[in-house]
């Protein structure tokens, strides 16, 4: 299994011949769709859901209703592309076992409505990879991965560090990581590290086109 990351919340994740692509959005590097078999997509914000990206490859695209309706108004020559996932079920996406997870993204602010959003567990032969998206629901299972979610509007450090030690994966890849400065950034590496390697996890974060 390769995983590499590509911008943000966006990786690409490679196995068995067959190559998945998630949250490819606004602050996803160029290309990162090429050569896709498949595509998911977590929810609807623009930094995970950008049309160009699914434009560039002819992979089908699995998401959540939500983010379907969004594509059937601004990108309708997509909208035969796309398989509609619901909350929990368990699909094979390109022969990959998946099952999706949750269905709301992260509070934001309480007086701002939720929009939906569900993560992914990938079984990748002995190895399963969560990507949650924009949210902090565990798995509900033993994960070896987890693309952990590091620094967002709705995000402080403590609810980082304490979703990834409740979720106790461990290797741990930091995601989305473009809305803080190098030197935020910075400062959030050395507390996860800390944290999780009192847990006995392992945390990377990668630069753009860095392999796992």
């Amino acid at each position: 299994m390769r995983i590499t990351k590509l911008g943000h919340s966006c990786v690409r994740i490679e196995h068995d011949g067959r190559t998945l692509v998630l949250d490819p959005g606004g602050f996803t590097d160029p290309g990162a769709t090429e050569g896709a078999d498949a595509v998911l997509i977590t929810h609807e914000h623009p930094d995970h859901y950008l049309a160009d990206h699914l434009r560039a490859c002819d992979a089908p695209v699995f998401t959540i209703e939500a983010v379907a309706a969004r594509i059937r108004e601004d990108a309708p020559d997509l909208a035969e592309r796309v398989t509609v996932v619901a909350p929990e079920e368990r699909l094979e996406v390109v022969g990959v076992p998946v099952r999706a997870v949750g269905e709301l993204h992260a509070v934001i602010h309480p007086d701002l409505p939720r929009i939906d959003n569900s993560g992914f567990v990938l079984t990748l032969g002995e190895q399963r990879v969560y990507h949650p998206g924009d949210a902090l629901t565990p798995p509900g299972e033993d994960v070896d991965v987890l693309c952990a979610p590091i620094c967002a509007p709705w995000e402080k450090l403590s609810e980082a560090v304490d979703f990834a030690v409740a979720v106790g994966a461990p290797r741990n890849l930091a995601i989305h990581d473009r809305v803080y400065s190098e030197l935020g950034l910075g400062i959030l590496d050395g507390h996860l590290r800390r944290f999780l390697g009192a847990s006995g996890q392992e945390y990377t974060r990668l630069a753009d086109g860095h392999d796992l």
